[in-house]
Protein backbone atom coordinates (compact mmCIF):
# COMPACT_ATOMS: atom_id res chain seq x y z
CA UNK A 1 0.00 0.00 0.00
CA UNK A 2 1.45 3.36 -1.02
CA UNK A 3 2.15 5.79 1.77
CA UNK A 4 1.86 8.81 -0.55
CA UNK A 5 -0.24 11.70 0.74
CA UNK A 6 -2.72 13.84 -1.15
CA UNK A 7 -3.61 17.49 -0.92
CA UNK A 8 -7.09 18.90 -0.61
CA UNK A 9 -7.69 18.90 -4.39
CA UNK A 10 -6.95 15.20 -4.61
CA UNK A 11 -3.58 15.67 -6.34
CA UNK A 12 -0.73 13.50 -5.21
CA UNK A 13 1.98 15.33 -3.32
CA UNK A 14 5.37 14.51 -4.72
CA UNK A 15 8.39 16.55 -3.64
CA UNK A 16 10.36 15.29 -6.69
CA UNK A 17 7.80 16.48 -9.25
CA UNK A 18 9.42 19.83 -10.02
CA UNK A 19 12.89 18.32 -10.14
CA UNK A 20 11.87 15.65 -12.65
CA UNK A 21 9.90 18.15 -14.73
CA UNK A 22 12.90 20.48 -14.85
CA UNK A 23 15.10 17.58 -15.91
CA UNK A 24 12.75 16.89 -18.82
CA UNK A 25 12.83 20.55 -19.85
CA UNK A 26 16.63 20.57 -19.79
CA UNK A 27 16.67 17.31 -21.75
CA UNK A 28 14.48 18.82 -24.48
CA UNK A 29 16.72 21.86 -24.78
CA UNK A 30 19.76 19.62 -25.10
CA UNK A 31 17.98 17.59 -27.76
CA UNK A 32 17.04 20.78 -29.58
CA UNK A 33 20.64 21.97 -29.49
CA UNK A 34 21.81 18.70 -31.00
CA UNK A 35 19.16 18.75 -33.72
CA UNK A 36 20.24 22.05 -35.23
CA UNK A 37 18.19 21.62 -38.37
CA UNK A 38 14.92 21.49 -36.44
CA UNK A 39 15.94 24.47 -34.33
CA UNK A 40 16.90 26.42 -37.45
CA UNK A 41 13.58 25.53 -39.05
CA UNK A 42 11.60 26.87 -36.09
CA UNK A 43 13.53 30.16 -36.17
CA UNK A 44 14.23 30.70 -39.86
CA UNK A 45 10.90 29.71 -41.41
CA UNK A 46 8.96 32.55 -39.70
CA UNK A 47 11.78 34.97 -40.56
CA UNK A 48 11.80 33.80 -44.18
CA UNK A 49 8.05 34.15 -44.47
CA UNK A 50 8.14 37.59 -42.87
CA UNK A 51 10.80 38.83 -45.29
CA UNK A 52 9.21 37.36 -48.41
CA UNK A 53 5.65 38.42 -47.64
CA UNK A 54 6.66 41.78 -46.24
CA UNK A 55 9.19 42.89 -48.84
CA UNK A 56 8.94 40.71 -51.95
CA UNK A 57 5.20 40.25 -52.50
CA UNK A 58 3.37 42.95 -54.44
CA UNK A 59 0.12 42.45 -56.32
CA UNK A 60 0.35 45.86 -58.01
CA UNK A 61 3.48 45.61 -60.19
CA UNK A 62 4.89 48.79 -61.73
CA UNK A 63 7.65 49.70 -64.16
CA UNK A 64 6.76 46.75 -66.38
CA UNK A 65 8.92 46.33 -69.49
CA UNK A 66 7.27 47.85 -72.54
CA UNK A 67 8.18 47.94 -76.21
CA UNK A 68 7.15 50.82 -78.47
CA UNK A 69 6.57 51.04 -82.21
CA UNK A 70 6.13 54.68 -83.23
CA UNK A 71 5.21 55.54 -86.80
CA UNK A 72 4.77 59.20 -85.87
CA UNK A 73 7.43 61.04 -83.88
CA UNK A 74 5.66 64.34 -83.33
CA UNK A 75 5.20 66.23 -80.05
CA UNK A 76 1.77 64.67 -79.45
CA UNK A 77 3.27 61.18 -79.68
CA UNK A 78 5.91 62.12 -77.15
CA UNK A 79 3.23 63.61 -74.91
CA UNK A 80 1.22 60.37 -74.93
CA UNK A 81 4.28 58.24 -74.17
CA UNK A 82 5.33 60.59 -71.37
CA UNK A 83 1.87 60.44 -69.85
CA UNK A 84 1.95 56.63 -69.92
CA UNK A 85 5.40 56.57 -68.36
CA UNK A 86 4.27 58.96 -65.62
CA UNK A 87 1.71 56.39 -64.47
CA UNK A 88 4.73 54.34 -63.24
CA UNK A 89 3.28 51.21 -64.80
CA UNK A 90 5.24 51.32 -68.07
CA UNK A 91 8.99 51.18 -68.51
CA UNK A 92 9.88 51.79 -72.17
CA UNK A 93 12.87 49.53 -72.74
CA UNK A 94 12.80 48.79 -76.45
CA UNK A 95 12.06 50.85 -79.55
CA UNK A 96 11.20 48.56 -82.46
CA UNK A 97 10.52 49.24 -86.11
CA UNK A 98 8.58 46.15 -87.15
CA UNK A 99 5.20 44.79 -85.95
CA UNK A 100 6.58 41.26 -86.17
CA UNK A 101 9.32 42.15 -83.71
CA UNK A 102 6.68 43.63 -81.42
CA UNK A 103 4.74 40.36 -81.54
CA UNK A 104 7.90 38.34 -80.90
CA UNK A 105 8.77 40.33 -77.79
CA UNK A 106 5.28 39.85 -76.37
CA UNK A 107 5.17 36.15 -77.23
CA UNK A 108 8.56 35.41 -75.67
CA UNK A 109 7.68 37.29 -72.48
CA UNK A 110 10.52 39.77 -72.90
CA UNK A 111 8.05 42.62 -72.44
CA UNK A 112 4.70 42.78 -70.66
CA UNK A 113 3.23 45.52 -72.86
CA UNK A 114 3.65 46.73 -76.42
CA UNK A 115 2.45 50.08 -77.79
CA UNK A 116 1.99 50.97 -81.44
CA UNK A 117 1.32 54.57 -82.46
CA UNK A 118 0.05 54.90 -86.04
CA UNK A 119 1.43 57.09 -88.80
CA UNK A 120 0.01 60.62 -89.07
CA UNK A 121 -1.17 60.37 -85.47
CA UNK A 122 -0.58 64.05 -84.74
CA UNK A 123 -2.27 65.23 -87.90
CA UNK A 124 -5.34 63.08 -87.27
CA UNK A 125 -5.64 64.29 -83.68
CA UNK A 126 -5.52 67.95 -84.70
CA UNK A 127 -8.11 67.31 -87.40
CA UNK A 128 -10.42 65.65 -84.89
CA UNK A 129 -10.32 62.22 -86.59
CA UNK A 130 -9.75 60.40 -83.27
CA UNK A 131 -6.91 58.05 -84.30
CA UNK A 132 -6.37 54.83 -82.41
CA UNK A 133 -3.31 53.77 -80.38
CA UNK A 134 -2.79 50.02 -80.08
CA UNK A 135 -1.85 48.72 -76.60
CA UNK A 136 -1.01 45.02 -76.41
CA UNK A 137 -0.86 43.33 -73.00
CA UNK A 138 0.50 39.91 -72.16
CA UNK A 139 -2.53 38.82 -70.11
CA UNK A 140 -1.33 35.34 -69.17
CA UNK A 141 -1.23 36.73 -65.63
CA UNK A 142 -4.36 38.90 -65.24
CA UNK A 143 -3.25 40.21 -61.84
CA UNK A 144 -0.01 41.59 -63.25
CA UNK A 145 -1.67 43.62 -65.99
CA UNK A 146 -5.07 44.50 -64.54
CA UNK A 147 -4.18 47.75 -62.77
CA UNK A 148 -1.90 48.93 -65.58
CA UNK A 149 -4.67 48.40 -68.12
CA UNK A 150 -7.02 50.47 -65.99
CA UNK A 151 -4.41 53.23 -65.77
CA UNK A 152 -4.15 53.40 -69.57
CA UNK A 153 -7.71 54.63 -69.82
CA UNK A 154 -6.87 57.74 -67.83
CA UNK A 155 -4.08 58.69 -70.21
CA UNK A 156 -6.62 59.95 -72.76
CA UNK A 157 -7.81 62.68 -70.43
CA UNK A 158 -4.39 63.99 -69.42
CA UNK A 159 -1.92 63.32 -72.20
CA UNK A 160 -2.65 66.14 -74.62
CA UNK A 161 -3.91 68.98 -72.44
CA UNK A 162 -0.60 70.84 -72.54
CA UNK A 163 -0.07 70.28 -76.27
CA UNK A 164 -3.51 71.13 -77.63
CA UNK A 165 -3.84 74.87 -77.08
CA UNK A 166 -4.94 77.86 -79.07
CA UNK A 167 -6.67 76.76 -82.29
CA UNK A 168 -6.48 73.13 -81.15
CA UNK A 169 -8.20 73.78 -77.82
CA UNK A 170 -11.52 72.65 -79.26
CA UNK A 171 -10.00 69.26 -80.03
CA UNK A 172 -8.77 68.90 -76.45
CA UNK A 173 -12.24 69.69 -75.17
CA UNK A 174 -13.74 66.67 -76.94
CA UNK A 175 -14.35 63.58 -74.77
CA UNK A 176 -11.54 61.61 -76.47
CA UNK A 177 -9.13 63.24 -78.95
CA UNK A 178 -7.75 59.74 -79.63
CA UNK A 179 -8.75 56.16 -78.87
CA UNK A 180 -6.95 53.28 -77.23
CA UNK A 181 -7.40 49.84 -78.75
CA UNK A 182 -6.53 47.30 -76.09
CA UNK A 183 -5.56 43.73 -76.88
CA UNK A 184 -5.37 41.32 -73.95
CA UNK A 185 -3.47 38.52 -75.61
CA UNK A 186 -3.43 34.85 -74.57
CA UNK A 187 -6.09 35.31 -71.89
CA UNK A 188 -8.47 38.02 -73.07
CA UNK A 189 -11.21 37.10 -70.59
CA UNK A 190 -8.84 37.15 -67.62
CA UNK A 191 -9.68 33.59 -66.57
CA UNK A 192 -7.72 32.75 -63.44
CA UNK A 193 -7.56 29.01 -64.20
CA UNK A 194 -5.57 29.72 -67.37
CA UNK A 195 -2.87 31.23 -65.20
CA UNK A 196 -2.98 29.01 -62.11
CA UNK A 197 -3.53 25.50 -63.47
CA UNK A 198 -0.52 25.38 -65.87
CA UNK A 199 1.71 26.74 -63.12
CA UNK A 200 0.35 24.11 -60.75
CA UNK A 201 2.13 21.50 -62.85
CA UNK A 202 5.47 22.98 -61.83
CA UNK A 203 4.47 23.34 -58.17
CA UNK A 204 3.36 19.71 -57.89
CA UNK A 205 6.49 18.40 -59.60
CA UNK A 206 8.73 20.55 -57.39
CA UNK A 207 7.13 19.38 -54.17
CA UNK A 208 6.81 15.67 -54.94
CA UNK A 209 9.98 15.02 -56.95
CA UNK A 210 12.31 16.76 -54.53
CA UNK A 211 10.75 15.46 -51.32
CA UNK A 212 10.29 11.83 -52.35
CA UNK A 213 13.83 11.58 -53.67
CA UNK A 214 15.31 13.09 -50.51
CA UNK A 215 13.31 10.66 -48.37
CA UNK A 216 14.12 7.62 -50.47
CA UNK A 217 17.87 8.13 -50.32
CA UNK A 218 17.89 9.19 -46.66
CA UNK A 219 15.91 6.05 -45.81
CA UNK A 220 18.65 3.96 -47.44
CA UNK A 221 21.26 5.71 -45.31
CA UNK A 222 19.28 5.27 -42.08
CA UNK A 223 18.77 1.57 -42.70
CA UNK A 224 22.41 1.01 -43.61
CA UNK A 225 21.62 -0.37 -47.06
CA UNK A 226 23.49 2.43 -48.80
CA UNK A 227 26.79 1.03 -47.54
CA UNK A 228 25.83 -2.31 -49.07
CA UNK A 229 25.26 -0.59 -52.40
CA UNK A 230 28.64 1.11 -52.21
CA UNK A 231 30.38 -2.17 -51.52
CA UNK A 232 29.15 -3.44 -54.87
CA UNK A 233 30.93 -2.64 -58.18
CA UNK A 234 28.72 0.37 -58.90
CA UNK A 235 29.66 4.01 -59.29
CA UNK A 236 28.03 6.93 -57.42
CA UNK A 237 26.68 8.42 -60.67
CA UNK A 238 25.04 5.07 -61.47
CA UNK A 239 23.44 5.00 -58.03
CA UNK A 240 22.14 8.55 -58.50
CA UNK A 241 20.67 7.85 -61.94
CA UNK A 242 19.16 4.60 -60.69
CA UNK A 243 17.53 6.43 -57.80
CA UNK A 244 16.26 9.30 -59.95
CA UNK A 245 14.93 7.37 -62.97
CA UNK A 246 11.86 5.79 -61.29
CA UNK A 247 10.74 9.16 -59.99
CA UNK A 248 10.99 10.64 -63.49
CA UNK A 249 8.42 8.08 -64.58
CA UNK A 250 6.23 8.98 -61.60
CA UNK A 251 6.57 12.63 -62.59
CA UNK A 252 5.37 11.79 -66.10
CA UNK A 253 2.27 10.15 -64.62
CA UNK A 254 1.61 13.23 -62.46
CA UNK A 255 2.12 15.51 -65.43
CA UNK A 256 -0.31 13.50 -67.56
CA UNK A 257 -3.00 13.68 -64.87
CA UNK A 258 -2.59 17.44 -64.40
CA UNK A 259 -2.57 18.21 -68.13
CA UNK A 260 -5.67 16.10 -68.77
CA UNK A 261 -7.47 17.76 -65.86
CA UNK A 262 -6.33 21.22 -66.99
CA UNK A 263 -7.65 20.70 -70.50
CA UNK A 264 -10.84 18.75 -69.90
CA UNK A 265 -11.94 19.97 -66.48
CA UNK A 266 -10.78 23.59 -66.50
CA UNK A 267 -10.77 24.24 -70.24
CA UNK A 268 -7.14 25.38 -70.36
CA UNK A 269 -6.00 25.43 -74.00
CA UNK A 270 -2.79 23.67 -74.98
CA UNK A 271 -1.82 25.51 -78.15
CA UNK A 272 1.80 24.40 -78.40
CA UNK A 273 3.57 21.09 -78.85
CA UNK A 274 2.67 18.46 -76.26
CA UNK A 275 5.87 16.42 -76.94
CA UNK A 276 7.93 19.57 -76.35
CA UNK A 277 6.08 20.18 -73.10
CA UNK A 278 6.71 16.59 -71.97
CA UNK A 279 10.41 16.85 -72.83
CA UNK A 280 10.91 20.09 -70.94
CA UNK A 281 8.84 18.83 -68.01
CA UNK A 282 11.20 15.85 -67.80
CA UNK A 283 14.14 18.25 -67.71
CA UNK A 284 12.46 20.20 -64.92
CA UNK A 285 11.67 17.04 -62.94
CA UNK A 286 15.29 15.89 -63.25
CA UNK A 287 16.45 19.26 -61.88
CA UNK A 288 14.30 18.90 -58.77
CA UNK A 289 15.29 15.28 -58.33
CA UNK A 290 18.93 16.32 -58.32
CA UNK A 291 18.18 18.91 -55.62
CA UNK A 292 16.38 16.28 -53.54
CA UNK A 293 19.29 13.90 -53.96
CA UNK A 294 21.69 16.61 -52.77
CA UNK A 295 19.56 17.24 -49.69
CA UNK A 296 19.57 13.53 -48.91
CA UNK A 297 23.37 13.52 -48.72
CA UNK A 298 23.33 16.43 -46.27
CA UNK A 299 20.43 15.38 -44.03
CA UNK A 300 21.09 12.97 -41.18
CA UNK A 301 17.54 11.63 -41.09
CA UNK A 302 14.25 11.83 -42.95
CA UNK A 303 12.90 14.66 -40.81
CA UNK A 304 15.84 16.85 -41.72
CA UNK A 305 15.38 15.97 -45.39
CA UNK A 306 11.77 17.18 -45.26
CA UNK A 307 12.82 20.38 -43.49
CA UNK A 308 15.46 21.13 -46.11
CA UNK A 309 13.06 20.57 -48.98
CA UNK A 310 10.61 22.99 -47.36
CA UNK A 311 13.30 25.68 -47.23
CA UNK A 312 13.80 25.23 -50.98
CA UNK A 313 10.12 24.91 -51.85
CA UNK A 314 8.96 28.08 -50.07
CA UNK A 315 11.06 30.55 -52.14
CA UNK A 316 10.13 28.64 -55.29
CA UNK A 317 6.44 28.99 -54.49
CA UNK A 318 6.57 32.69 -53.58
CA UNK A 319 9.23 34.06 -55.95
CA UNK A 320 8.54 32.15 -59.17
CA UNK A 321 5.52 34.12 -60.34
CA UNK A 322 3.08 31.31 -59.57
CA UNK A 323 1.22 32.88 -56.66
CA UNK A 324 2.16 36.55 -57.15
CA UNK A 325 3.21 38.64 -60.17
CA UNK A 326 6.92 38.15 -60.81
CA UNK A 327 7.47 41.69 -62.08
CA UNK A 328 5.82 43.12 -58.99
CA UNK A 329 8.70 41.96 -56.80
CA UNK A 330 11.71 44.16 -56.00
CA UNK A 331 14.85 43.66 -58.05
CA UNK A 332 16.68 41.58 -55.43
CA UNK A 333 13.73 39.18 -55.23
CA UNK A 334 13.64 38.87 -59.02
CA UNK A 335 17.35 37.99 -59.04
CA UNK A 336 16.67 35.19 -56.57
CA UNK A 337 13.67 34.08 -58.59
CA UNK A 338 15.75 33.85 -61.77
CA UNK A 339 17.97 31.27 -60.08
CA UNK A 340 15.05 29.03 -59.11
CA UNK A 341 13.97 26.37 -61.63
CA UNK A 342 10.24 26.83 -61.02
CA UNK A 343 10.41 30.40 -62.34
CA UNK A 344 11.63 29.26 -65.74
CA UNK A 345 9.38 26.22 -65.93
CA UNK A 346 6.25 28.28 -65.24
CA UNK A 347 7.20 30.57 -68.13
CA UNK A 348 7.75 27.51 -70.32
CA UNK A 349 4.48 25.75 -69.51
CA UNK A 350 2.40 28.92 -69.77
CA UNK A 351 4.13 29.81 -73.02
CA UNK A 352 3.45 26.43 -74.60
CA UNK A 353 -0.10 26.10 -73.30
CA UNK A 354 -1.41 29.66 -73.75
CA UNK A 355 0.84 31.18 -76.43
CA UNK A 356 1.75 28.17 -78.54
CA UNK A 357 5.44 28.94 -78.11
CA UNK A 358 8.10 26.84 -79.76
CA UNK A 359 11.62 26.09 -78.62
CA UNK A 360 12.98 29.27 -80.22
CA UNK A 361 10.71 31.42 -78.03
CA UNK A 362 11.94 29.79 -74.80
CA UNK A 363 15.67 29.33 -75.35
CA UNK A 364 16.73 31.42 -72.36
CA UNK A 365 14.46 29.60 -69.92
CA UNK A 366 15.40 26.16 -71.29
CA UNK A 367 19.09 27.01 -71.00
CA UNK A 368 18.60 28.21 -67.43
CA UNK A 369 16.85 24.95 -66.52
CA UNK A 370 19.59 22.87 -68.12
CA UNK A 371 22.37 24.75 -66.32
CA UNK A 372 20.54 24.40 -63.01
CA UNK A 373 20.16 20.64 -63.54
CA UNK A 374 23.87 20.20 -64.35
CA UNK A 375 24.95 22.23 -61.29
CA UNK A 376 22.53 20.37 -59.00
CA UNK A 377 23.69 16.97 -60.23
CA UNK A 378 27.33 18.00 -59.87
CA UNK A 379 26.76 19.08 -56.28
CA UNK A 380 24.88 15.86 -55.56
CA UNK A 381 27.74 13.70 -56.84
CA UNK A 382 30.36 15.80 -55.06
CA UNK A 383 28.53 15.64 -51.75
CA UNK A 384 27.76 11.95 -52.20
CA UNK A 385 31.44 11.09 -52.57
CA UNK A 386 32.41 13.17 -49.56
CA UNK A 387 29.88 11.60 -47.24
CA UNK A 388 29.59 8.00 -48.35
CA UNK A 389 32.73 7.00 -50.27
Amino acid sequence: MSLATYNGAGLRRDPGFLRRMWAMVVKEFVQMRRDRMTFATMIMVPVLQLVLFGYAINTDPKHMPTAVLTRDDGPLTRAVLTAMKNTDYFDFRQQVHDPDELDRLIRSGTVQFAIEIPASFERDVRRGDRPSILVIADATDPVATGTAIAAVQGVIDTALRRELRGPDAAVAATPAPFQITLQRRYNPEGITQYNIVPGLLGVVLTMTMMMFTALAVTREIERGTMESLLSMPIKPVEIMIGKIAPFVLIGLVQMTIILLAAHYLFGVPILGSVPLLITLSTLFAASNLAVGYTFSTVAQNQLQAVQMTFFFFLPNFLLSGFAFPFRGMPQWAQWIGEVLPLTHFIRIVRGIALKGNGFADMQVDVLALFIFMIVAMGLALLRFRRTLD
